[in-house]
């Protein structure tokens, strides 16, 4: 991972090492009743602290996502929508 921009809507745009890129979609993960820890990311100041940590897109509080899922969707389709 080399890159991860927040952008509105619970949505990230990310670009890895290798030149993939793409958006990763949040949204209905986030606003789920059943969010558990992403709960926290509701909060869009809480949201924009993403970063990169050791390659993985990271938020305070170890929350993290999956690089290796992510980088097969963003190569299949340019997108990355998690469910709820």
């Amino acid at each position: 991972m080399r890159d991860v921009i927040p952008l509105p809507g619970y949505r990230l745009a990310v670009r890895f090492h290798d030149g993939t890129a793409g958006t990763v979609d949040m949204a209905a993960m986030i606003t789920a009743p059943t969010a558990g820890v992403f709960a926290r990311l509701r909060d869009p100041a809480e949201f924009a602290r993403v970063h990169v940590l050791y390659g993985v897109v990271t938020w305070p509080g170890e929350i993290d996502l999956a690089p290796d899922a992510m980088h097969d969707a963003l190569a299949a389709t340019g997108e990355w929508v998690l469910a709820a």
